[in-house]
Formats: C-alpha cells, sequence, structure tokens
C-alpha cells in the first residue's frame, strides 16, 4: 500500500504543478504582451524625436544658408550703391535700380533724377568698400544686414578725395529666388 499512496502523492504533485503552470501562463504572456508594446512605443517615440530633431536641424541648417547668402548679397549691393562714376552714372543707376525691391526701389527711383544731375555738375565719383557686416536677423525670406563701408568720395569741389566711413543697414528680400534691398537705412 505504500507504494499506490506514493504514486497517489507524485500524480496530485504534478497536478499541482500543472495547475500552477497553467495559472501562471496567461500571466507571463500578459506581461510579455506590455514588454512588447513598452519596446515598440519606446522606439517609436526616439524614432519620432530624432525625426523631430532632425527636422530642426534641417530648419537651422536651411536659415543659417539663407542668412549667409543674403549677407553676401547685401554686401554686394552695398558697394554697388556707395560707388558711382559721374561717367557712367546712368549704368551705376540701372545696377543700383536691378538689386533693388520695394519700398527702397520706389525712393531710389524718384530721387534718381535729382541724383543724376547733382553727380553729372559736380563731376562725382565715390568707391565704397565694405569693412565689415553682420547679420542682425534672418528668417527664410527677409534677413537684416548691418554694415559698415569706407567710401572714398571726390568731386569739383573736393578734388582731394576723402573716405567717409558710414554705417548701413540693408534688409534683403528674397525675390524670386534673388536677394534683393528692400530697405536701406543709415542709423
Amino acid at each position: 500500500m505504500t507504494a499506490v499512496a506514493i504514486e497517489t502523492d507524485s500524480v496530485t504533485d504534478d497536478l499541482d504543478v500543472a495547475r500552477t503552470v497553467t495559472e501562471a501562463a496567461p500571466r507571463t504572456q500578459w506581461q510579455q504582451r506590455v514588454r512588447h508594446g513598452l519596446v515598440v512605443t519606446s522606439f517609436i517615440g526616439a524614432l519620432g524625436l530624432a525625426g523631430f530633431l532632425g527636422w530642426r536641424l534641417w530648419e537651422q541648417h536651411t536659415l543659417t544658408q539663407a542668412g549667409a547668402a543674403a549677407q553676401h548679397a547685401a554686401v554686394a549691393y552695398a558697394q554697388v550703391l556707395t560707388s558711382i562714376d559721374s561717367n557712367t552714372v546712368d549704368q551705376n543707376f540701372a545696377t543700383v535700380l536691378s538689386g533693388a525691391t520695394g519700398e527702397f526701389k520706389d525712393m531710389y527711383t524718384k530721387s534718381s533724377l535729382q541724383l543724376r544731375q547733382l553727380l553729372l555738375d559736380n563731376k562725382a565719383t565715390a568707391h565704397g568698400v565694405v569693412t565689415a557686416s553682420a547679420i542682425q536677423s534672418a528668417a527664410r525670406d527677409r534677413v537684416v544686414v548691418l554694415l559698415m563701408v569706407d567710401q572714398t568720395v571726390s568731386n569739383t569741389g573736393l578734388p582731394d578725395s576723402r573716405v567717409d566711413r558710414t554705417r548701413m543697414k540693408i534688409t534683403m528680400d528674397l525675390v524670386d529666388g534673388r536677394w534683393l534691398a528692400g530697405k536701406v537705412e543709415l542709423p
């Protein structure tokens, strides 16, 4: 009888273990699903964060490029604007107007007739050189550039040339893929 009792106890123990395993299995599967869900959610979150940071980096890169292009155009334009020769005044005015837009173009067009005559009467010449420039503010389509310009000026009233140092603030606007001066200020 002891042999049968041992076998019965052994079968009972096996059933208890099987019952414990089957009761724990749903709990283990649920925990695995939660873990898998957390891993997938973390991965998607990390991917989203990387995408957002990449987009912000690209935005900053395009803004930096726009600023550099506008600053380069402003430097070239300031030199054109501050360099004039009474022998080629019409060509100088055409070049200035081709690099202008908006408010500044309108103002320059209106005042160019009087300025033209003044330059011709005095046989004036000027040559501008930008000595320093910096970006004050930048957006994709508008950049404000600060400039220091040395302008060598001579005319019939002043045969010996003199150097004028001028500060300029030029607002550059992106128009049809070109950076044009929309506003020029002499603060």
